[in-house]
């Protein structure tokens, strides 16, 4: 049987909430770590535009781009 072992955030947030907490606050912590994430991603995103030198004229014709690789089955 293939056992995981829980991430580093995960045991933090079992000690921090090893109580019973109220289900709007579920859902706003749930927020909050979406909210960070996605900042995250944005900043690093932004990293990456600086970096390349991308000027906002690049965004059509990035968005116009087919990058994905073909998956096989």
């Amino acid at each position: 049987m293939d056992t995981q072992s829980l991430s580093n955030i995960q045991l933090e947030l079992l000690k921090v909430y090893s109580r019973q907490i109220e289900d709007e606050d579920v859902v706003a912590i749930r927020k909050m770590l979406a909210t960070y994430f996605a900042e995250k991603a944005i900043r690093l995103a932004d990293d990456v535009w600086v970096e390349k030198g991308w000027k906002s004229e690049h965004t059509e014709q990035l968005s116009q781009e087919h990058n994905r690789t073909p998956s096989h089955p």
